[in-house]
């Protein structure tokens, strides 16, 4: 059997899809933690990442073992929490990328709270480096395709990119990219995704980039308020964005081309197979928001 740090290795780097983002969670260099992956799979007798264009992939073997290995390594630390006597009433920790939960969680949570008013919730909003390890949150809303995540892992709702403004801009309509010369793009720095640049937006509708200035974000909920502000168009996730397009502070350009799909989803990930009843309870809720699209909750 191979050594456990090996295999906890290697569940970083598929989790992350990166070693570098990998290696800033298990505080370990770059070169340590590829070195771990390419012990482990000598120890197998298997290729399990493959390097692509848009950066690393299971193979068939791999994307097997992850599933198994993350959830082995979840019930190991249970048992071990088990074992000390942990409590088993702590709040109930939900985990999300800044903008999802600035965007899309915060405002739902009055619902949850008054649906649920005995479970104590902890929200914990992370970066790409610093997400949680598996035992840091029961609960986590993932930015991910099917084949990165387990097999119990609920799908909310799928991506859809709309360019859109504030009213002030004085842009209804996007049919051609000439609509675009001079006016500011808002984008959002993140190279994991590029599908949600105006770059890979552009090519993959076939339009020329037009001459126009940029404006970089590395938090997508800042985008957001720079298009909220008037700043200029933003590529708005439409899950996402939905109340302020409700409200009218937002107006999705009539007649923009759609890009095709990236494959990505939102999904609701439990941390265990055994959860809590709290943390169900929590799940469940989430789930069924995420069915009324056009409510904050309820």
């Amino acid at each position: 059997m191979p050594p456990l740090e090996l295999v906890r290795g290697f569940v970083a780097v598929g989790r992350r899809q990166s070693v570098t983002h990998a290696a800033r969670e298990l505080g370990l260099s770059q070169s340590a933690v590829s070195r771990q992956v390419q012990a482990l799979e000598a120890a197998l007798g298997v290729k399990l990442l493959v390097r692509t264009y848009r950066g690393l992939a299971f193979t068939e073997a791999g994307e097997r073992l992850f599933h198994l290995a993350e959830e082995a390594l979840r019930q190991l630390h249970g048992a071990t929490l088990a074992a000390r006597g942990a409590p088993h009433d702590d709040p109930v920790t939900l985990a999300a990328s800044v903008g999802i939960a600035s965007l899309w969680l915060m405002p739902r949570l009055p619902a949850l709270r008054g649906r649920h008013p005995d479970i104590a919730l902890r929200l914990l909003a992370t970066t790409r480096q610093a997400e949680p390890r598996p035992e840091q949150a029961e609960l986590v809303v993932r930015y991910a395709s099917r084949a990165m995540l387990p097999a119990r892992a609920r799908r909310l709702f799928d991506e859809v990119l709309v360019p859109v403004a504030h009213p002030a801009l004085g842009l209804s309509s996007l049919r051609a990219p000439a609509e675009l010369a001079g006016v500011p793009l808002l984008d959002f720095e993140d190279p994991l995704h590029p599908w949600l640049q105006w770059e890979d937006w552009l090519q993959a509708v076939r339009w020329p980039a037009p001459a126009s200035p940029l404006l970089r974000f590395n938090q997508y909920d800042l985008v957001v308020q720079a298009a909220l502000a008037a700043q200029g168009v933003a590529l708005g996730r439409l899950a996402l964005i939905q109340p302020h397009l409700e409200s009218g502070r937002l107006l999705a350009l009539a007649g923009a081309p759609q890009a095709p799909a990236s494959g990505h989803a939102y999904w609701l990930v439990l941390a265990s197979n055994r959860p809590r009843p709290a943390a169900l309870q929590v799940a469940d809720w989430i789930e069924a928001a995420a069915r009324l699209p056009q409510a904050c909750g309820a």
